[in-house]
């Protein structure tokens, strides 16, 4: 199994990349869509939030997320209380995930905070998804909706580009076209086919 680590700071195109590997045979393993399911009605990860944040986090019997993000961003102690609840959940679930796998696999996960989270040792190779700031900031008010100090708060808790570039194996430039990001994704899955039928 090559075990490979995708991140990028938000809004960089890490799904895009995901995408194009699944394509060509990698199973994805999504943080992010992780997070969703291990805070699902019932799950002991949405009790503990409910217990530290109050049922007005809660909308119909669901987490109501936005409603979240509007405490955690604008407190840092707050985040740090969400992240102890839900990452460790994310972990157990991605561990199965990956256990089901198979050993011939190349395994991409996806973890927009695995810098911040300080996993970068734990896989065979670590990528990253650049842009550059100013495009992060421009994508995030057409996807989101977010006014531009909205987007620079969601960019500022997260780390660094320069952390995130220091932390990569290979970093994948997403700042042109989508034809321009296929062929660095090619050479990449070239450079991870050959890793694992070198293992």
């Amino acid at each position: 199994m090559v075990r490979v680590g995708l991140t990028g700071g938000i809004a960089s195109g890490k799904g895009a990349v995901a995408a194009e590997l699944a394509a060509r045979g990698a199973i994805i393993i999504d943080a992010d869509v992780l997070a969703r399911e291990v805070v699902e009605p019932g799950t002991p990860a949405l009790a503990a939030i409910i217990d530290r944040f109050g049922p007005q986090v809660l909308s119909d019997g669901q987490l109501d997320r936005a409603r979240l993000a509007q405490i955690v961003f604008a407190d840092p102690l707050a985040r740090r209380d969400l992240e102890r609840i839900v990452h460790p959940a994310v972990r157990a679930r991605a561990a199965d995930l990956e256990r089901a796998a198979g050993r011939a696999a190349v395994v991409v996960h996806v973890i927009p905070l695995l810098v911040e989270t300080g996993q970068q040792e734990d896989f065979d190779l670590v990528v990253t998804v650049d842009v550059d700031h100013e495009t992060q900031i421009k994508r995030l008010i057409a996807r989101n909706g977010y006014t531009r100090a909205e987007a620079e708060s969601r960019i500022a808790a997260q780390a660094s580009r320069e952390d995130r570039r220091i932390a990569a194996d290979v970093v994948l430039d997403n700042t042109g076209s989508l034809a321009q990001l296929r062929e660095q994704i090619d050479a990449l899955w070239a450079e991870l086919s050959s890793a694992g039928a070198r293992q």
